[in-house]
């Protein structure tokens, strides 16, 4: 527990328990060891002097707790901001206004120029009194770094996807434009259908990015009405028959009775689309779905809707089953942009659900889904 002992200068008040057997910051007597905690704890009294420098902000700032206790602010964590002005001095924390509570976090630089997250609150025996205590904390930048990698990698993604569709779209209606009486109507309907499967295709692809901005912010709206879970599987098995399909490639197999679903009948579809695509694309042999009534996956309902589909290919490897729901896993190298099954998760738990990957009985890939039937109050 790297925190200040008697020892350092400021370091115990008098009446107080040393400060080793009572953190700082831990009025209450908790043992909360700062050691404990995942973000860089730096912590000086009414003089300045560091109390407290906990193993988060020895890694961080690669400056050694001993090295650091006992010293001033200011010398054991050197900071600038990005136009190099040294922050102790430019916030004058200790001489500064006495209304003052702190300092928001913001992006401050260390010797050798690598960035760190500070932010610092300003503890006063009363408002408007002298400074007590100085209570820094330090967050290294890496997480916000792969934020920033992982949508620069979405745009990329987003941008590629979107570049073959119009580019299509673009010489054909040119084409058209050009030389119309040159084409015989066969042409001109052929051209003129691939210009629609690649608008839907552009438009499938705004709609996955506006999924994905309302997933990650927490606004999927979820508009809840009864769901009939065996017909719509039906309807989506019916349409790739009709595409051309072999019927016998899928079996579905509805457990009766089953409870009453309420659920987003749009984004229920997107689920099982998404789903049955995958199991159609990479996939082997007969699509099975199995739809069973199950344990709720809330506390508060005893009965749940569960979707069981699997298929008899390869399956995934294991190795890559926690990464089968994040952005931009593909199962295969067979198109597609890797966000479908990231959306699906999405859904599912925005409806209170919870979905899972593993091995079907035949040696393929088996997701499952399984969702609460969410009834209104005024039926239960």
């Amino acid at each position: 527990m790297t925190v200040g002992t008697s020892s350092a200068p400021g370091a115990q008040d008098a009446g107080s328990p040393p400060a080793a057997s009572r953190p700082p910051g831990d009025p209450a007597g908790l043992g909360i060891d700062p050691d404990h905690l995942p973000d860089g704890l730096v912590v000086a009294d009414e003089q300045g002097h560091v109390i407290c420098f906990n193993a988060a902000a020895e890694r961080i700032t690669a400056v050694r707790a001993r090295d650091a206790l006992g010293q001033r602010l200011e010398k054991a964590l050197p900071l600038e901001d990005l136009e190099g002005r040294r922050w102790w001095q430019l916030t004058d924390p200790y001489g500064g206004l006495a209304i003052r509570v702190g300092q928001p976090e913001r992006n401050l630089l260390l010797p050798g120029g690598r960035e760190v997250l500070v932010s610092a609150r300003y503890v006063r025996t009363r408002p408007t009194g002298p400074l007590r205590r100085l209570v820094v904390t330090l967050r290294d930048t890496e997480a916000r770094r792969r934020t920033e990698r992982s949508h620069a990698e979405l745009i990329a993604t987003v941008a590629h996807e979107l570049r073959s569709p119009l580019t299509s779209v673009k010489g054909f209606t040119a084409t058209l434009l050009a030389k119309w009486e040159r084409f015989t109507d066969d042409q001109k309907r052929l051209m003129l259908e691939t210009v629609d499967a690649d608008a839907d295709r552009v438009t499938r692809l705004i709609a996955e990015l506006l999924d994905i901005s309302r997933i990650d912010s927490g606004r999927l709206e979820v508009r809840r009405q009864p769901v009939d879970i065996g017909a719509a599987v039906g309807r989506h098995i019916q349409a790739y028959v009709a595409a051309g399909q072999p019927a016998d490639r899928f079996l579905l197999r509805v457990q009766q009775p089953l409870p009453d679903l309420w659920a987003d009948p749009d984004k229920i579809d997107q689920v099982l689309s998404n789903l049955l695509e995958n199991a159609v694309r990479h996939g082997e042999g007969t699509v099975t779905i199995d739809v069973t009534a199950t344990a709720s996956p809330r506390e508060d309902e005893d009965t749940g809707t569960s979707v069981i589909v699997s298929d008899e290919g390869p399956g995934i490897p294991e190795e890559s089953m926690n990464r089968v729901f994040t952005r931009f896993w593909r199962g295969s190298k067979r198109g597609g942009t890797g966000l479908g099954l990231y959306i699906v998760k999405g859904i599912v738990e925005a409806h209170g659900g919870t979905i899972t990957v593993g091995r079907a009985p035949g040696a393929g890939a088996e997701f499952r889904f399984t969702l609460p039937v969410s009834a209104p109050a005024y039926l239960a």
